[in-house]
């Protein structure tokens, strides 16, 4: 799915996102950037490790472009988007399936996690690695997995932070949150309809772990409906870059970007 909000105003707290992938939502891996439009710098916290991508066209696009790449381990580069959010880039052919292989977590109790993540929101161990204190999770072996490593302290979502999300069917969402109340652990949105006009209501749920990561369930079916992708969509960034004014907006009322 991708979605630009229209916006006549756009510097007074007011925001926009692209969701950005390798394929359609329906089985691909996407990652939802938001851009709000008065804010000029976040500060990064320790929960976000980084994403890992297999790909060699990501390695020579980067190589290419002289983005800074760092081997970290044979065939295996490290870079850093704009925002300093870190991506593990392996350097081989694109997998039939999604080329973003799995997401990596920060947790402060690695058994505490398993137990939450895969007791109570239902996924299986992959593998698990006691000396690096990791293990990877994930709901099918054709799916994009999740990494949780233990840092052996606290983590900090500091100002950067964001969410992960999961569809599932709509019908299990009142379920999920009656068990989560049962267990005790955090809600942070109660099950809700949420309006997108013109398109689908779906319905979310959004928890929290016991690090505090956000967790949205939504609706599969309706998000089905709402994360088709659109034809147009690069061209409707591309447009909505160009148009662009925040710098100009700021210096014209002597402002600067604040940072979060």
């Amino acid at each position: 799915m991708w979605q630009l909000r229209s916006i006549s105003r756009p510097y007074d707290g007011k925001w926009s996102k692209t969701m950005v992938g390798y394929g359609p939502e329906d089985n691909h891996f996407a990652s939802e950037l938001t851009y709000n439009y008065g804010v000029g710098e976040y500060r990064l916290g320790n929960d976000f490790l980084g994403m890992t991508l297999q790909s060699s066209e990501a390695v020579s696009n980067a190589k290419r472009h002289g983005w800074p790449l760092t081997e970290v381990q044979d065939a295996t580069y490290v870079t850093e988007a704009p925002g300093g959010y870190k991506f593990y880039l392996v350097d081989q052919d694109q997998p039939k399936t999604d080329p973003v292989q799995k997401v990596t977590l920060a947790v402060s109790d690695l058994q505490r996690s398993i137990k939450y993540w895969c007791d109570v929101l239902g996924m299986k161990v992959y593998k698990k690695n006691d000396s690096e204190k990791q293990v990877l999770l994930g709901y099918a072996d054709e799916q994009c997995k999740l990494e949780l490593q233990d840092i052996g302290g606290p983590v900090d979502h500091a100002t950067a932070y964001g969410r992960i999300a999961f569809s599932c069917p709509r019908q299990q969402l009142p379920g999920i949150e009656s068990q989560i109340r049962k267990e005790k652990h955090k809600i942070l949105t109660a099950l809700v309809s949420l309006e997108t006009p013109g398109k689908a209501t779906v319905d979310v749920v959004i928890l929290a772990d016991p690090d505090g990561h956000e967790i949205c369930l939504v609706g599969d079916e309706a998000f089905r409906d709402l994360s088709k992708v659109d034809p147009a969509a690069s061209k409707l960034l591309d447009d909505a870059i160009a148009a662009d004014k925040s710098k100009e907006w700021f210096a014209k009322h002597r402002h600067e970007k604040p940072s979060a």
